[in-house]
């Protein structure tokens, strides 16, 4: 029996990327929304992980992401919360939050229900900024993970992502 409350891999992962910001040197903050905190609670499994995280903001709502990111509401109501312009709104507002050297932000549609045809379940948008960096260095991208590994299989998938975005 395993000493942690998460799956393995989810744990590997995290173990990673706090020995990989320790010895860069680096802090990390994580905005999550579809994850609900997912990413944060990976991190916090590993020992040692308060040398590494400065902050986790768990911004489920629209109204939080623009309360507690400083998101703006025009990015939103024009993008939707499940967006490039979203996801990278939510990475620079984590990163000036919280004085962290990267950060990453995830939004998406978990389900069962909440998709479209143009944004279905299991569609999921990843973003990570970084102090310092030039607005030509947005790391963005978006995925879109079966539908058939239902809510938590996305989510899981979805924590491993931002995870691997936060290698250094």
């Amino acid at each position: 029996m395993s000493d942690y409350l998460l799956p393995d891999d989810l744990v590997a992962k995290a173990r990673a990327v706090i020995d990989a910001n320790r010895q860069a040197g680096r802090r990390v903050a994580v905005a999550e929304s579809c994850t609900g905190g997912l990413v944060c609670a990976a991190l916090t499994e590993i020992p040692g992980s308060s040398d590494v995280l400065e902050a986790g903001y768990v911004t489920y709502s629209n109204q939080a992401k623009i309360a507690e990111l400083n998101v703006f509401p025009d990015v939103v109501e024009t993008f939707g919360a499940v967006s490039v312009a979203t996801a990278w709104a939510m990475a620079q507002g984590a990163l000036e939050a919280s004085g962290a050297d990267v950060a990453v932000a995830i939004t998406g549609i978990a389900g069962p229900d909440g998709g479209t045809e143009q944004k279905p379940v299991g569609t999921v948008v990843f973003a990570r900024a970084e102090r310092r960096a030039g607005p030509d260095e947005i790391v963005a991208d978006q995925q879109l993970f079966d539908a058939k590994e239902g809510r938590s299989g996305i989510r899981r998938q979805a924590a491993l992502c931002a995870l691997d975005l936060l290698m250094p």
